[in-house]
């Protein structure tokens, strides 16, 4: 597989394996290779862009587009992914491929009309969530990090899959806040399926080999199967934590914010709010019409549409105390 490497920058990509047994890329969003722009002008035209795409799309008949997404998929081993699944959102290891965008997809899953499909304009916007998510976190747990240098380091990761926002966040504090990180340092990620988190744990160690950007840091990974629906276990674990003096920040990125149930997220939202969890960050859509018909196209054309947040829901990602 050919990596589409700027010349400038000679870092090689870090690679590691599902549990299906597919190498792929791992996403470091301080490599030239995964970064994306999202500075106001670039964001404006990736809005622009998809808008456009938005546009063409509506003026083909209903019938049309579903005929020529069924007769794509026979070509198109990610798409067949997509419309196989049975449920309202995407297994967190198809997401992740199309995290990687059209130049780094996998060999079997790299033929035209797959790098097509992870093309798409609003597929772009799903790396940019994650990237912003792990920016969010790193910028929020610089000061707390500072003040508490013993203190050990807990990220939550609520239906993350692979939990490559808080792999991230630790990145870029490495890259950039180095001492602060050198500490005892657990991700947790909350999920009720086992193969995002194995490929999430396989990325850690990974990135943790010499001369990988967490090389030489203290990092655990824990897989926790979750329920969103029932927050007993954690709800324990953010109890065990807090009463031993740990720094915990919590995220789901693209998870229980997007498709939980307004009871879900506000339970949720307790049991961080309960063990004072003082930095939480989520990413959650529009419900807008436009956003629906991109985040629904490509499952609509096959079984089901992907369900759209409620009126009350956040419209671009943060991160604050929750309250």
């Amino acid at each position: 597989m050919q990596s589409h490497l700027p010349a400038a920058d000679s870092r090689a990509l870090v690679f590691a394996a599902t549990a299906d047994g597919l190498r792929l890329p791992v996403i470091d969003v301080t490599h030239p290779a995964f970064a994306v722009a999202d500075d106001p002008a670039s964001v404006a035209a990736r809005r622009d862009a998809f808008l456009a795409w938005d546009r063409r799309n509506r003026r083909m008949p209903w019938i049309v587009t579903r005929l020529l997404m069924r007769l794509a998929a026979r070509r198109s081993r990610l798409l067949r992914k997509i419309m196989a699944s049975d449920n309202e959102y995407l297994d967190s290891i198809s997401t992740y491929m199309f995290k990687l965008g059209a130049d780094h997809l996998p060999p079997g899953f790299d033929g035209p009309v797959d790098r097509k499909v992870a093309a798409a304009p609003h597929v772009a916007l799903v790396r940019l969530r994650m990237q912003q998510i792990a920016r969010l976190l790193a910028q929020a747990l610089r000061a707390p990090l500072a003040g508490a240098p013993h203190a050990p380091l807990h990220l939550v990761n609520i239906a993350g899959g692979p939990a490559l926002d808080s792999i991230n966040a630790l990145i870029m504090l490495a890259r950039a806040h180095a001492p602060l990180i050198h500490r005892p340092i657990a991700i947790h990620v909350f999920d009720a399926q086992p193969d995002g988190p194995a490929f999430g744990a396989r990325a850690l160690l990974a990135l943790s080999a010499p001369a990988g950007p967490l090389h030489g840091l203290e990092v655990q990974f824990q897989h926790h199967v979750y329920d969103w629906n029932d927050t007993a276990p954690l709800a324990r674990l953010l109890g065990s934590l807090a009463a031993r003096g740990a720094i915990i920040a919590a995220s789901s990125e693209g998870g229980l914010f997007e498709y939980g149930t307004d009871d879900a997220v506000v339970a949720n939202l307790i049991a961080l709010a309960r063990a004072s969890v003082p930095i939480v960050a989520g990413s959650v859509t529009s419900s807008s019409k436009v956003r629906r018909r991109g985040s629904g196209c490509l499952r609509a054309a096959s079984k089901a549409s992907r369900r759209s947040p409620s009126a009350a829901a956040m419209r671009s990602p943060r991160a604050a105390p929750p309250s």
